[in-house]
């Protein structure tokens, strides 16, 4: 299915989890890739030949997430494997999914893992993505990682919660200033997912798996391929009228 025309497109955090499958359902959808890995290097290398056996390209690079010191060399790396596998196309889509969570109660949660939420949530993505910027085509596509849990609200979260909240506001003003480019700017909020998120407990989890099961308008949690398809649709132009919006991919959690 690769051809000249392919789009590429640029997802943090793919080398496992939510991102692996949405670089791998871009790839099913006539994209090549750019995935970034913080330190799951062998895993990412197994993400780049799923991609490639689909019959896309696809090229790993480290980063750090966390902070923005590494940023420039990140780009000079990125425009380099534009320049040399594709002919110095550009991006069409760019894809901010890595990070973590923190799980600590609201009295306990301690400035490190403030700071940690806020650096690789908000900070990281920022100014990450104003790095990029000269790299992304016109018309071109930004979808950033948010949560359900910046609507509906579970102890242990209110670090991680309120920045996925600064997340979606961010991608409203984007939208709002990238507008003039042609550059849709979107969010996708997953539900509880079946990952290795917070240590995989919901996937491990049955009692909890089940709780949240009960509260979900579906009766079940969510899968990563719930997730993707949706990442892959914004990034696309069935999805060419939609900008500015929250998207929550929960299958009605909490409703």
């Amino acid at each position: 299915m690769t051809n000249k025309a392919n789009k590429i497109a640029l997802v943090t955090g793919g080398s496992r989890g939510l991102g692996k499958d949405a670089a791998l359902q871009l790839a099913q959808r006539g994209f090549d890739l750019i995935i970034t890995y913080q330190t799951k290097k062998e895993s990412a290398e197994q993400v780049v030949k799923e991609i490639e056996s689909i019959g896309a390209k696809a090229f790993a690079i480290a980063l750090d997430i966390s902070t923005t010191a590494g940023f420039e060399d990140f780009k000079n790396e990125v425009q380099t494997i534009l320049d040399s596998h594709f002919d110095g196309k550009k991006l069409d889509a760019l894809v901010n999914n890595a990070g973590i969570g923190v799980n600590a109660k609201f009295d306990v949660t301690t400035e490190e893992q403030l700071d940690a939420m806020t650096n690789i949530h908000f900070k990281g993505p920022y100014f990450l993505t104003q790095k990029l910027l000269h790299l992304l085509n016109e018309g071109s596509s930004i979808v950033n990682t948010s949560s359900g849990l910046a609507r509906f609200s579970f102890p242990g979260y209110s670090a991680y919660g309120a920045m996925k909240a600064a997340i979606d506001s961010l991608s409203r003003y984007q939208a709002l200033e990238l507008g003039s480019r042609k550059i849709r700017v979107n969010s996708v909020a997953p539900g509880a997912i079946e990952t290795d998120f917070g240590g995989g407990a919901v996937r491990d989890n049955s009692d909890f798996n089940q709780m949240l099961a009960s509260q979900t308008a579906l009766g079940r949690v969510g899968l990563p391929d719930d997730i993707g398809t949706v990442v892959a649709f914004l990034c696309s132009e069935d999805s060419k009228w939609i900008n500015a919006q929250r998207i929550e991919v929960s299958g009605g959690f909490m409703i």
